[in-house]
């Protein structure tokens, strides 16, 4: 199985700050989980979203997060802290579209 995942799962530094990705594009491994396992999205959902990958790259990036759950979830709560961090000390950064959307 380490094969078949990493044929479709590369680490490269400088992309996606390093996570894990499929294999040729920017989408991550912790996007794949999210569309899939938070969101309900099948894998057929999924590459008919982004026709260049194809079912055997969602699956090898499942198989990928259930091997390494722990550095994916560590991803997920990384990404929330730098949100939190980024509305705490870049509040002019964001579009008062937004800021109208998030408090109403």
């Amino acid at each position: 199985m380490e094969n078949v995942v990493t044929q479709h799962i590369t680490k490269t530094p400088g992309v996606c700050g390093g996570r894990a990705c499929i294999a040729g594009h920017r989408i991550r491994v912790q996007d794949v989980v999210g569309w899939h396992e938070r969101r309900g999205y099948t894998a057929a959902e999924i590459v008919e979203m982004f026709p260049s990958i194809n079912r055997a790259d969602v699956y090898a990036a499942l198989a990928y997060y259930y091997d390494h759950i722990d550095e994916i979830e560590n991803d997920f709560a990384n990404d929330v802290q730098w949100a939190r961090w980024a509305e705490n000390n870049l509040p002019s950064q964001i579009p008062p579209e937004l800021k109208e959307k998030r408090s109403g």
